[in-house]
């Protein structure tokens, strides 16, 4: 069973082959249906393992453009005591739903 440890936007993941995830929301061109990610920290495969120092030379992971997702909607509340001032205010991250086509390295 190959995977690899990721770094994309400071968050690292375990990923393999076929998994579904979310990334932050980025530029991409039109058209583009890919994403290659080349900060690969670790890649295990049925050769052994690979350690990088800070990353694997030459590994890179390429992954299918599933989409863009939101996420739940949160709210966060201020108010002070006493003093009638209340504020509620919605955020919705958005995200780039992704899925796992190989690992290379």
């Amino acid at each position: 069973m190959a995977y690899a440890i990721i770094e994309d936007s400071g968050t690292q993941l375990k990923v393999e082959p076929g998994d579904r995830f979310e990334i932050d929301l980025r530029e991409m061109p039109a058209g583009q249906d890919t994403v290659t990610f080349d900060k690969v920290l670790f890649v295990s495969s049925e050769g052994g393992v690979k350690v990088g120092k800070p990353t694997v030379a030459g590994a890179t992971v390429t992954a299918k453009i599933l989409g863009e997702i939101k996420a739940d909607k949160i709210y966060v509340e201020r108010f002070t005591r006493r003093k009638g001032f209340h504020r509620r205010v919605g955020h919705r991250q958005r995200y780039i739903a992704v899925q796992v086509e190989s690992i290379n390295g």
